[in-house]
């Protein structure tokens, strides 16, 4: 694969400021790394608000150094090997895992990465100020031609599934990684508040591929949610939040024990009730989890959380390994990612497509950057 000394990136220089279209030196990857050539790049939808209110509403996450290259979810082409790395090819079709540790603690030495004081995502922040050395060894993120990852960090991706489909692998994978802590399964009903939104959508379709019996999906726009029961009408259940409360309705369908997971993708802004309200469905021994990151204090009965046995647990983003999961399941058939809409822009229209501008169909909408 004939790699350029140069490519074009997308830089920010100032918070808040446009993105640059710039021409930088292709990275070279380490010898544990690989170069991967940029297909696709997940954006989140508003990025450039979220970019440039970042140093104020999370003031203890840092960003990367500025002028920095941002983009998260980059999906591509293994364009060169680093000199050790073993079981991948050039041509490879892969999704690069975002997260960043410092590979030697003794959190990533138990295959505990997640939990490493380093961890960051490349290309986007960091989750304390010791961010700031994971920043500096992998630069570079998903908004230009070639970005450079630990060979660890690698998915191989099948061919039904396209570069676009595998740039919304991180958001999917969080809702899969908290299924797999709830311990989500056959014979189970779990409870999703905010099933039609983006990570939402994600643990309905791994729910169902996982063998969930059942999936209580609540929500505001009721449009969404019907669209969300056509993926398994037998098994699915909706109801809009604006109708009642959420505990009367996963009381309803358990016969009034509860459900056995539940998982709150509901971000920040949502509503405390909504989630205390899911913490009251759950059955004795229940679990919950957060991933949509209800933002502020919530007053929670800890003393009836022990009483019941139950455990909640703030569950961030996936293991490569579960990406690796995720993407085995698409090859299998038994994961179809097509329900996907997605919305693609050049890099050289990134500042209109991270302004929010584009016209959303709730979780269904995929928003890629396409370099």
């Amino acid at each position: 694969m004939t790699i350029s000394q140069t490519m074009t990136a997308a830089r920010m220089h100032t918070v808040g400021g446009e993105m640059k279209i710039e021409t930088l030196d292709t990275p070279k990857p380490g010898d544990l790394d690989v170069l991967v050539r940029v297909k696709a790049c997940g954006i989140v939808p508003n990025l450039h608000n979220i970019l440039a209110n970042w140093p104020t509403w999370f003031p203890h996450m840092p960003q990367p150094p500025l002028p920095a290259v941002f983009g998260l979810d980059p999906a591509g082409e293994i364009a060169a090997l680093g000199r050790q790395v073993h079981g991948l090819n050039v041509g490879d079709r892969v999704y690069v895992n975002p997260g960043r540790s410092c590979g030697t603690c003794r959190h990533c030495r138990r295959g505990d990465s997640i939990s490493c004081k380093h961890y960051a995502f490349q290309g986007y922040f960091g989750f304390s100020e010791h961010a700031f050395q994971t920043f500096a060894d992998y630069p570079i993120g998903g908004l230009s031609e070639y970005t450079v990852a630990p060979a660890s960090a690698i998915v191989k991706i099948p061919d039904n599934m396209t570069f676009d489909q595998a740039a919304r692998l991180g958001y999917l994978g969080t809702a899969y990684s908290a299924l797999k802590k709830v311990n989500a399964g056959p014979g189970d009903t779990i409870l999703v508040n905010g099933i039609s939104g983006t990570l939402g959508i994600g643990a309905a379709i791994f729910g169902l591929a996982i063998g969930v019996k059942k999936i209580l999906g609540t929500g505001r726009d009721k449009a969404l949610l019907e669209e969300i029961k056509t993926f398994a009408p037998n098994r699915i259940e909706i109801f809009s939040i604006n109708d009642g409360n959420v505990t009367d309705f996963a009381m309803k369908h358990t016969e009034g024990e509860g459900v056995d997971a539940f998982l709150d993708c509901s971000g920040p802004g949502a509503l405390h009730d909504t989630f205390r309200q899911g913490l009251l469905s759950l059955r004795r021994g229940g679990i919950a989890a957060d991933i949509g990151a209800i933002a502020g204090l919530v007053e929670i009965d800890v003393h009836r959380l022990m009483d019941r046995n139950q455990r909640l647990y703030g569950s961030a983003w996936l293991t490569t390994a579960e990406g690796q999961e995720m993407a085995d399941m698409v090859a299998a058939g038994i994961v179809d990612l097509s329900i996907l809409e997605t919305q693609s822009f050049p890099l050289s229209d990134v500042n209109n497509a991270i302004s929010g501008i584009a016209q959303r169909h709730g979780g269904f909408s995929n928003f890629v950057i396409c370099p």
